[in-house]
């Protein structure tokens, strides 16, 4: 099974929410051509007799059974037919028969888009609504491509085309907190510009962090963490976020929550995760850098998503979050403008994948595609966003104020953070 932390409790809870009723296991080759095969698990929870809705979460190398439970217990409560799949090369889908990991051969876009029509048919869902959530809707997307005949509706939360996102990625990024383009963003950019003339700040640190810190406390905490750095009272808060990252891209994963390693010809093979940083301030891939020699060269990716979408006729809802710094708004636009008859769901003070950051949010959005409602939501966006906030990483904005409160009265310390 690989180095990869976990334990046997994670294991077995897992295995106890992928039992019957909910849960079921498919047949797959490893191979499209090969006669070895494996168990792909699902799990389908909730009420039949409306349309279900698949949801894809992000990744890749995100499991599906374990981390999304509460969702699957929400979803019920409103009435959602919800399946879920296990993607293969991770948790209760991650091994073949013998008990080995798959090859990184065996993990590749088409094959897992292979794998959500089989477990449609395994359930004996005609069309479902497909929801996917940042490299899930890539999935979602490529999924309409190859089995256009299957999507009753779709929700794109926080979208994304793949390799070609990256200059558009910069250039926001950017132009918020390096150019201050907001008058919300004016302040917190021109303290990092000075924290790192001064070297008080690291660039590739500031790369890790301050984009974490944005999108989750906004740009109010972010003033208070540079405030502090610049003061010597948040090292240790800026030290915390730095190892965040990492942890889920470059780390050893968890079992049965994140696993990173078997899907590496997908990140870094397909979709160019490990593109070399290009030296200026806030560059995304200064988390990716140190993983890249380690995997997959990018060899391309799998589909031409900005021209193949064009033929989607199907209902269509784009979530997209003001803070959103990985998939940001301009690309949800321009999906949302490349799909006939796409509605953007707007949604404030939120940052990346409402699927992650915002359930009640994205069940709300589900609900609505599934019962043909789609074309209400744009105006339902700040009712939507200003519903309870539930999830751990939604409350992350919270824990690193709390964090930034609690160095206030710590002794002075001014390391190049």
């Amino acid at each position: 099974m690989g180095d990869l932390r976990g334990s046997g409790q994670a294991e077995a809870w897992a295995r106890r929410l992928a039992a019957e009723p909910y849960g079921h296991r498919v047949r797959r080759p490893v191979t499209p051509d090969g006669p070895d095969e494996f168990d792909l698990t699902y799990v389908r929870t909730g009420p039949r007799g409306g349309t279900p809705v698949l949801v894809l979460p992000g990744g890749p190398g995100v499991a599906s059974v374990l981390p999304y439970r509460s969702l699957r217990r929400l979803a019920a409560a409103r009435g959602l037919d919800v399946i879920m799949v296990e993607h293969r090369g991770i948790g209760l889908s991650r091994c073949d028969d013998a008990g080995r990991d798959l090859p990184l051969v065996a993990v590749t876009v088409e094959q897992v888009v292979a794998d959500l029509a089989a477990v449609l048919d395994h359930a004996g869902v005609r069309r479902a609504v497909v929801y996917g959530s940042s490299y899930g809707t890539y999935l979602a997307q490529g999924f309409g491509v190859q089995h256009p005949d299957r999507v009753a509706g779709m929700v794109l939360d926080s979208p994304m085309f793949g390799p070609r996102d990256l200059p558009l990625v910069r250039a926001h990024q950017r132009g918020l907190l390096w150019d201050g383009a907001t008058a919300e963003t004016a302040r917190v950019a021109a303290l990092l510009r000075a924290l790192l003339a001064d070297g008080l700040v690291i660039p590739e640190s500031a790369g890790a962090v301050v984009p974490v810190v944005y999108e989750f406390g906004g740009p109010r905490v972010l003033g208070r963490l540079l405030d502090g750095v610049r003061e010597g009272r948040a090292v240790r808060t800026w030290e915390w976020v730095a190892s965040l990252g990492p942890r889920e891209v470059d780390g050893p994963g968890t079992r049965f929550l994140v696993e990173p390693d078997l899907v590496g010809g997908i990140s870094y093979g397909e979709l160019d995760y490990g593109a070399p940083p290009d030296g200026h301030p806030l560059d995304p891939q200064v988390v990716f850098a140190p993983a890249a020699a380690r995997n997959p060269p990018f060899t391309g990716e799998p589909y031409d998503l900005p021209t193949s979408i064009g033929a989607f006729d199907w209902p269509t809802a784009v979530v997209s979050g003001e803070r959103d710094l990985r998939t940001p708004r301009p690309r949800a636009e321009e999906v949302v403008e490349r799909i006939p008859g796409a509605v953007l769901v707007p949604l404030p003070a939120l940052g990346h994948s409402a699927l992650d950051t915002h359930v009640l949010a994205a069940l709300h959005v589900a609900h609505a595609a599934a019962e043909g409602a789609h074309r209400r939501l744009p105006a339902l966006a700040p009712r939507i966003a200003a519903l309870p906030r539930r999830g751990a990483s939604g409350h992350l904005g919270r824990m690193i104020a709390a964090a930034l409160a609690a160095e206030r009265w710590a002794p002075r310390h001014h390391p190049a953070v």
